[in-house]
C-alpha cells in the first residue's frame, strides 16, 4: 500500500519527543488523519497530558485515546506468564515483553472501531519491540498496514530529531535540550509498566561498566535497605495471587504491592547481556521488584501443590514459552498451546506463601495448602507405618537392569 493510500492510522503515542514527532511525520509524509493511543499501564507518569499535546498537535478530541489497562495487563498477561515461572535467557522476567500485545491489541480494537486502515509504533529498526508490535498487529488483523518511521526515514540522529521538530513547532521538553538550545545527552532509553523498568544505552553500552547508583529509579540498593527483615504471606488460587497479608486485592493492586514491598528492601535489580531476536547481543538493566518476589512465591506453592513430573515438565516447557513472549509470538497458536497445559496444571495450586524480604533477598519460610500433596508420614526421618523401606532395593534394582544388562554382557 503506497503512502497515499493510507486514509487513518492509529498511532501508538506517548506525547514524548519521538511519537510527537512521528504523529507530525504521518500527518506530512502521508497525508494521513491520526489516532493517537496511549496506555496508561503503571509506568509511574501521568499519561493525560499526552491529551493536551495532541491536541496541540491538531489531533481531534473524539481521535485521541487515553486508556487505563493496568488490570486487564496484569489479569491477562502477567499472571498467565507468572503461572509458567518464565524467564528469559535465566533471568529475565520479560517485562517489556509482555506488555507489547496488549498494546498491540488496543491499537487494532481502536482501528476497527474507528475504520483505520493502519497502525504505527516508534520502536526503531534495531530493537526487539518492532517485531513484538508488528507480530501482533498481524496476529489480529492480517490486512492491517504498519507503519514503521524508524525503518523509512532519515532522521537517524537525536540533532536531525531536534531539528525536525523545531522546523515544525513541535514543543521540545527540556530534558532534551541544554540552557543554549543544543541537543542535550539524552538519559537512558527506558521502558517502564507496572510490572518492571529498564534501562539502556549510554554506558550501559559498556558490559563491563557498573551502573551509577542514581540510575536506578525504583529499588533501594541493598546496601542501603531495612536492617530488619519483612515478613508477608500472600496467598494463592489456581495459580494467581489474591492476597497479601490475608487482604484480598485486584490483580494489578497486587502487583503495585509487591512492588512497594520490593522497592523498600532492594529486590528485583539485574544486569544482564541478552540476545535480542533480530541478532545482536543488548545489555540492559532492569527493576522488577513484585515480579521477583512473585516468582519466588508462586513456585514455592507449586513445590507442595503440583505432581512431580507436572512440575518438571513445566520447567522443561518454560524456556520455549519465555522465548515465545520475548520474540513477540504471544498470539501464535503455539503460545496458546503451551497456555492451556500450563494452566491445565494450576487447578490445584492454591495455598498460602510466607516470605522474609532482606536486603536484595526474597526467602521462602513457609508454605501451607489445603491441596498439599506434602505428606509429613511418608516425609519423615523417624519411625512411620506407611513406608516399607526393603521396597526401595527392588525400584533401585529394576532401574538399574539396563546397566546391569550392559555390564554383563559388554564386560565378558
Amino acid at each position: 500500500m503506497s503512502k497515499k493510500e493510507v486514509k487513518k492510522v492509529v498511532l501508538a503515542y506517548s506525547g514524548g519527543l519521538d511519537t510527537s514527532i512521528i504523529l507530525k511525520w504521518l500527518q506530512d509524509e502521508y497525508n494521513a488523519e491520526v489516532i493517537t493511543f496511549t496506555a496508561d499501564l503503571g509506568q509511574g507518569e501521568e499519561v493525560e497530558p499526552a491529551r493536551q499535546k495532541a491536541l496541540d498537535m491538531g489531533i481531534k478530541p473524539e481521535n485521541i485515546f487515553i486508556l487505563d489497562i493496568k488490570e486487564e495487563f496484569v489479569k491477562d498477561y502477567v499472571f498467565p506468564m507468572f503461572r509458567a515461572n518464565a524467564i528469559y535467557e535465566g533471568e529475565y522476567l520479560l517485562g517489556t515483553s509482555i506488555a507489547r500485545p496488549l498494546i498491540s491489541k488496543k491499537q487494532i480494537e481502536i482501528a476497527h472501531k474507528m475504520g483505520a486502515d493502519a497502525v504505527s509504533h516508534g520502536a526503531t529498526g534495531k530493537g526487539n519491540d518492532q517485531v513484538r508490535f508488528e507480530l501482533g498487529y498481524l496476529g489480529l488483523d492480517s490486512e492491517i498496514t504498519v507503519i514503521a518511521p524508524w525503518r523509512e526515514w532519515d532522521l537517524n540522529s537525536r540533532e536531525k530529531l531536534l531539528s525536525y521538530a523545531k522546523e515544525h513547532g513541535i514543543n521540545i521538553d527540556k530534558k532534551h535540550i541544554d540552557e543554549d538550545g543544543n541537543p542535550a545527552v539524552s538519559p537512558y532509553s527506558m521502558d517502564a509498566n507496572l510490572l518492571h523498568i529498564s534501562y539502556e544505552g549510554l554506558s550501559l553500552e559498556d558490559p563491563n561498566a557498573e551502573p551509577e547508583e542514581a540510575m536506578w529509579l525504583w529499588t533501594n540498593s541493598p546496601e542501603n535497605a531495612p536492617d530488619t527483615p519483612e515478613y508477608i504471606t500472600i496467598d494463592y488460587k489456581n495459580g494467581d495471587p489474591i492476597a497479601i497479608n490475608g487482604e484480598k486485592m485486584s490483580p494489578a493492586t497486587i502487583l503495585k504491592t509487591l512492588n512497594q514491598y520490593g522497592n523498600k528492601h532492594g529486590i528485583g535489580r539485574i544486569d544482564i547481556v541478552e540476545n535480542r531476536y533480530v541478532g545482536m547481543k543488548a545489555r540492559g538493566c532492569y527493576e522488577t521488584p513484585g515480579g521477583t518476589i512473585m516468582l519466588k512465591a508462586h513456585r514455592a506453592i507449586e513445590s507442595i501443590t503440583l505432581d512431580r513430573e507436572a512440575a518438571h515438565l513445566k520447567d522443561e516447557l518454560m524456556p520455549k514459552y519465555a522465548k515465545l513472549i520475548y520474540q513477540g509470538y504471544w498470539y501464535s497458536p503455539e503460545r496458546e498451546m503451551l497456555q492451556a497445559s500450563i494452566d491445565a496444571t494450576q487447578k490445584n495450586v492454591e495455598g498460602t506463601v510466607k516470605l522474609k524480604l532482606y536486603k536484595g533477598n526474597v526467602i521462602v519460610v513457609g508454605r501451607e495448602s489445603e491441596k498439599s500433596l506434602f505428606s509429613e508420614e511418608h516425609s519423615t526421618f523417624e519411625e512411620d507405618e506407611v513406608y516399607n523401606q526393603k521396597d526401595a532395593e527392588g525400584f533401585i534394582r529394576l532401574n538399574a537392569l539396563r546397566f546391569i544388562i550392559a555390564g554383563q554382557t559388554q564386560n565378558k
